[in-house]
Parts: C-alpha cells; structure tokens; sequence
C-alpha cells in the first residue's frame, strides 16, 4: 500500500467524520438556548454611527 492510497483511506473515514461532527457541535453552538440575544445585538454592529473623531 503506498502512501498515496493509506492517506486517501485516512481522508475518506476519519476526517469526513471529524468534520462531520465539527459541523454538528457548531450547528449545536448557534442555535443553542438563549444565543438569540447576543446575535440581534451583534447584527446591528453595522447600523451604529461611528463616534467622529
């Protein structure tokens, strides 16, 4: 087996299913109890006026 074909094995089972399950947690992340709050704050970042220097 060359390293090519032992590489393409690792790829295909084991870091589809970590990127699988990081996926998963960050679903778990944004919509976890109570994030709502924080993310309506942080969506109006962008409408505040900037303090003029």
């Amino acid at each position: 087996m060359t390293t090519y074909d032992v590489l393409r094995e690792f790829a295909d089972s084991w870091v589809l299913l970590s990127f699988t399950v990081f996926f998963l947690v960050m679903l778990g992340f944004v919509f976890r109890k109570g994030a709502r709050k924080q993310y309506e704050h942080v969506s109006l970042i962008p409408l505040q006026d900037d303090e003029k220097v």
